[in-house]
């Protein structure tokens, strides 16, 4: 089995959804802290191999449907790269190895992983054919990474970080599917067959609700006493502004035409919304380990 296909299935470009596994360590003040670091690299790493097991099961259950489709006809299992057998075989492997690697690390995070493997499994089978249940589906996805990163980390998961990943999310995957529908046009349903099922209006007038209620949440969270107690400052509210710009930014590039091939690919060239990414990253620890001493 040649190894490119392989990795090319495994869609390490999609990782950077990975980077929620952070979000513990650096609202837990563990920043400097070399081992929480060494834990959450970890923690990253193997949600990064569960995450291209969950492409490898995605792909074989819709070989077929990926090779009438315009772009993903390209992929390696669709066209062909990768045999069917090996793909199977590398899931086989991948899975478990990914949940054992987990265990050696932390015993809680084995079961996140676990659990986000099944999640996504059932996704695949059954959840991405009922509209929005798809979507919650997709947020379940990316609270677990938090957890995942919380628990191996053994600290507890912030109730406003929990929600605040929720409401962005589901916003996120409203935009994956608004994507979908501007992008592909008329064979949106050949594509993905809940994409006829789903109203392009519809899903703009609930992102925009959505936007406003991550908003809203993570503003209450910035300027809460428990915030202030926590990081000892209450200028953690200067990150607003990036928020606001990056929802903004996040739902021009999903409902306007264009050729990606999906809106993490668009996000990753799009330099307004990655240096406004990187400014609030920036703003953050500036408030949370800098201004406090």
């Amino acid at each position: 089995m040649s190894p490119l296909p392989l990795l090319k299935t495994l869609r390490p470009q999609q990782w950077v959804k990975n980077l929620f596994v952070l979000l513990p360590l650096v609202f837990s003040k563990k920043l400097l802290a070399t081992d929480s670091i060494l834990t959450t690299v970890g923690a990253v790493g193997l949600f990064c191999l569960a995450s291209g097991v969950v492409y490898l099961i995605n792909d074989l259950v819709d070989v077929e449907r990926d090779r009438q489709h315009p772009v993903k006809r390209h992929r390696p299992i669709a066209a062909g790269g990768l045999s069917i057998g090996g793909a199977r075989l590398a899931a086989a492997l991948l899975g478990p190895g990914v949940v054992a690697g987990g265990y050696l690390l932390s015993r809680p995070l084995a079961l996140v992983l676990a659990a986000y493997v099944t999640l996504n499994l059932f996704y695949s089978i059954v959840l991405k054919h009922l509209p929005y249940l798809d979507v919650l589906s997709i947020a379940a996805g990316f609270l677990l990474r938090v957890l995942g990163g919380a628990l191996a980390l053994k600290v507890p998961a912030s109730t406003w970080l929990l929600v605040c990943t929720a409401l962005l999310a589901c916003y996120l995957g409203l935009g994956k599917r608004a994507h979908e529908l501007v992008s592909l046009g008329d064979d949106a349903k050949h594509a993905r067959a809940v994409l006829e099922r789903y109203d392009l209006r519809q899903i703009r007038i609930v992102m925009l609700v959505i936007a406003l209620a991550t908003l809203a949440a993570y503003l209450l969270y910035t300027i809460s006493a428990e915030t202030r107690t926590a990081f000892g400052t209450r200028y953690l509210a200067l990150t607003g502004p990036f928020t606001l710009i990056g929802l903004i930014r996040f739902y021009q590039l999903v409902t306007h035409p264009h050729r990606e091939s999906s809106p993490t690919d668009q996000m990753l060239r799009d330099w307004p919304f990655i240096g406004n990414l990187a400014l609030w990253g920036a703003t953050v620890i500036v408030v949370i380990y800098v201004l406090p001493g």
